[in-house]
């Protein structure tokens, strides 16, 4: 993650709609995490001290999601991802299972409400992680959700459900 991209999650989702500020040391250990990400366990150690400190911070979570993700640990990206759909149902007054969550229950069509633009986003790296892992099940029915909250797309769940169907396709043959 660059010093730029932790600029950006921690100036945008710093907002008191994201739950407040982020604590300067969190934010401080996010920097240092983007400093020192060619050192893995180093910028590990950072995020789990940010983590440390504000636990449930939706800027912390992001920054430990691209962490695992773009390093190639999906399993973990799956963990964090789980924990980033409990926030923003929890932030959305959702339930706490995605698969219960309604249309109407949040503008998730409209990208003016940011809580239920991550929660959307969360579901997204959701289902794309299970389908990276094999769970392509549990990733078809978390793109059917998507496509069930915002019929419109906005997301981008159509994408990965083609992706799915030819890979389904092209499994068959």
């Amino acid at each position: 993650m660059t010093l730029a991209a932790v600029e950006e999650i921690t100036g945008i989702l710093s907002a008191p709609v994201f739950g407040g500020g982020l604590p300067p040391d969190a934010k401080r250990q996010l920097f240092e995490a983007a400093h020192s990400y060619d050192q893995a366990e180093t910028a590990l150690a950072h995020l789990r001290e940010a983590r440390r400190i504000a636990p449930n911070h939706v800027a912390v979570l992001i920054g430990l999601y691209r962490f695992f993700f773009y390093k190639g640990r999906l399993a973990e990206a799956l963990e964090i991802a789980h924990t980033c759909l409990l926030r923003a149902a929890i932030d959305n007054s959702l339930p706490l299972d995605w698969r219960s969550v309604r249309p109407e229950q949040a503008a998730f069509a409209s990208f003016d409400n940011p809580t239920a633009r991550f929660f959307m986003f969360a579901l997204k790296g959701y289902a794309y992680l299970n389908m990276r892992l094999g769970d392509l099940e549990e990733g078809r029915a978390a793109i059917a959700k998507l496509l069930e909250l915002d019929a419109s797309d906005k997301v981008g769940a159509q994408v990965l459900l083609d992706v799915l169907n030819q890979r389904e396709f092209d499994d068959v043959d």
